[in-house]
């Protein structure tokens, strides 16, 4: 997808030999990126709780909820700020020169080039995360929250890389770009049902995904994947075993777009790694969430119910009531989007 199958531009700085192996490969960058969002999402949450305290944002016990007492909606904003602060900071510095690492020259070059495209992706985060909050604090029905994410999603394909899947059409590859963001942010929306199983399936695509373009010299959208990692990684002790804060919807909204977005920026094929079935290494990435969506939406429309209306139905449900319980419906869930990303490594 994509940028699943385009030439060079920009984010790639072209390498003589494998990344990983090369003196010039930012090790010390991606760990700041990653460890800066951890931080500051791990030690922002604090704040976003009392915030969401003061203004009634918290999830109240009721049907199909599984915790006892309210709790506060805070991580989707804790994760916002854990990518975002360290990012601008960051860019800030290499911009000015004062941190000198490897590869900056080329990373400032990245961002030059595609400042418009990185521009609208964050606007598009932080929209993405306000609709979730309406959802959180209003409740809202299913037409206004999907013609949200629907406008979202055009402005995206608008501004950015589309998918083409070898199809030389520019309506397909806005109808089918706007179809991947939709579905992927749906598909963590729906997941979001037990203590740390969006946000950490979140983290595991959100690594690989940073691997496999760091390999690729992709360095733009690896950091982009690590401070997601980071951020997610912090927010999980207050969310896993025990929530002491949930996602909400703001915050499953957010991983589902970066995630998508995550999806068609890196290049799976170019003329140089000719292999057509490495266009499906995303989807590997994300299977889990992609497989849950669709045996929840077959179930639901088998049974005649909206597919947008919640049960107790979704893979980590099936696996705790075969006797697993929740915390470990969650791990073996965690291992298997490890597993599936690891054949997207290979892809």
């Amino acid at each position: 997808m994509s940028g699943w199958n385009r030439p060079e531009d920009g984010f790639t700085e072209p390498q003589g030999g494998p990344p990983f192996l090369d003196m010039t490969f930012p090790f010390n960058f991606f760990a700041a990126a990653f460890f800066g969002a951890f931080a500051t999402s791990l030690l922002g949450l604090p704040l976003w709780r009392r915030w969401c305290w003061r203004t009634n944002l918290v999830d109240d016990p009721g049907h199909r909820k599984i915790h006892s007492t309210a709790v506060p909606l805070a991580g989707g904003f804790a994760v916002l700020t854990g990518i975002l602060l360290p990012l601008g900071i960051g860019a800030l510095l290499l911009k000015l020169g004062i941190m000198r690492i490897s590869s900056a020259d080329a990373m400032v070059h990245g961002v030059d080039r595609r400042a418009l495209e990185l521009v609208v992706l964050a606007l598009g985060a932080v929209a993405i995360t306000l609709l979730g909050w309406l959802d959180d604090k209003h409740e809202l029905k299913a037409l206004p929250k999907f013609s949200g994410q629907i406008l979202i999603a055009i402005a995206v394909a608008a501004a950015c890389k589309r998918i083409t899947l070898f199809v030389p059409s520019e309506v397909f590859s806005y109808a089918i770009t706007i179809l991947w963001l939709l579905t992927v942010i749906n598909a963590f929306n729906f997941m979001d049902n037990m203590n740390g199983l969006c946000a950490g399936v979140g983290a595991i695509g959100a690594l690989l995904f940073a691997l496999i373009a760091a390999a690729k010299g992709e360095y733009l959208v690896a950091v982009t994947g690590f401070l997601m990692c980071g951020a997610l990684v912090g927010f999980l002790p207050w969310n896993f075993p025990n929530a002491r804060a949930f996602l909400g919807d703001a915050g499953s909204h957010l991983v589902g777009y970066l995630l998508a977005v995550m999806a068609i920026l890196p290049h799976f094929y170019t003329k140089q790694e000719p292999r057509r079935l490495a266009v499906l290494a995303p989807l590997f990435v994300l299977a889990i969430p992609l497989l849950d969506l669709a045996q929840v939406f077959l179930y639901r429309t088998l049974n005649r119910r909206p597919f947008w209306i919640g049960d107790t139905n979704h893979l980590s449900h099936r696996l705790a009531r075969l006797g697993l319980g929740r915390t470990k419906a969650v791990l073996v869930l965690w291992l298997t989007a490890a597993l599936a990303g690891a054949a997207a490594c290979w892809l």
